[in-house]
């Protein structure tokens, strides 16, 4: 691994290096912050997936990406002399200061919780004239949104005593889905159906699961599955819409033995 010096000289080498691309590409010089926005989103989901895949090679490169993206937003702040890198590196690291009492001050934490509690609590006040859940993106994917709703509730204190409390929740919402259901309205299905989700979430973080990589493993586990069904049929020479739901289910049981 390298030293911080030989750190602190590649993170001034990028810099270098998006002076002169602002400066001599055209494309570069013509960014903005909005035009590279849903790039730096697009970005941020290839690092996940790369992730996912414990592919730390990519990772690596998919970092260096965003910390691209990074380094853009600091470059274009300075142009219109708002702020520059050192700014966002000083503010970042005195929140990290203000949020870690623990660690920088007198306060004392017992566990991982706490810790939670008291950054959520420090964030109210920084935040004083803005709620609870004011910090949750709109555009966040809905379950991503519902975890971070769930545990910002929770850091002040709205939450379930126990993991059994809030599996009778979910078997409870469970039960008015399928009473939705029988009656067959379709508005109150889709509202019973949110319900159960966001039961089942708040349940998986009682397990201490974090249920959007379990979906995206799960997902993973499907694919692989499938595609293994695609592929055999192809080597017996059939095209897999012509395969019988038997046949199907068959090799499907083969790939969970893979």
């Amino acid at each position: 691994m390298h030293t911080r010096e030989e750190k602190l000289k590649a993170f001034g080498r990028l810099l270098d290096i998006m002076d002169d691309l602002r400066e001599k590409c055209p494309w570069d010089r013509k960014q903005t912050m909005e035009s590279l926005r849903v790039l730096t989103i697009e970005e941020t989901y290839e690092l996940a997936d790369a992730i996912m895949d414990n592919d730390l090679e990519e990772v690596k490169n998919e970092l260096g990406d965003i910390l691209l993206h990074m380094v853009f937003y600091a470059k274009i702040g300075e142009e219109k002399d708002a702020f520059d890198i050192a700014d966002v590196l000083h503010s970042i690291s005195e929140k990290l200061i203000r949020r870690h009492p623990h660690i920088y001050s007198d306060t004392k934490v017992e566990d991982e919780q706490e810790v939670k509690e008291n950054w959520e609590q420090i964030k109210l006040k920084e935040k004083a004239n803005k709620g609870v859940l004011s910090g949750v993106p709109k555009s966040l994917p809905s379950l991503i949104q519902a975890i971070r709703i769930q545990e910002k509730a929770a850091g002040v204190g709205f939450d379930w005593d126990n993991k059994e409390q809030v599996y009778k929740k979910y078997l409870e919402e469970w039960g008015e889905l399928k009473e939705e259901v029988y009656n067959k309205d379709a508005e109150k299905i889709e509202e019973e159906f949110g319900d159960v989700l966001f039961s089942l979430i708040n349940y998986a973080r009682f397990l201490d699961v974090n249920p959007d990589n379990a979906l995206a493993k799960a997902n993973t586990k499907f694919k692989k599955r499938f595609n293994f069904i695609e592929a055999q049929a192809k080597l017996e020479g059939k095209a897999i819409h012509n395969l019988s739901l038997e046949e199907m289910n068959e090799l499907w049981d083969m790939a969970k033995e893979k």
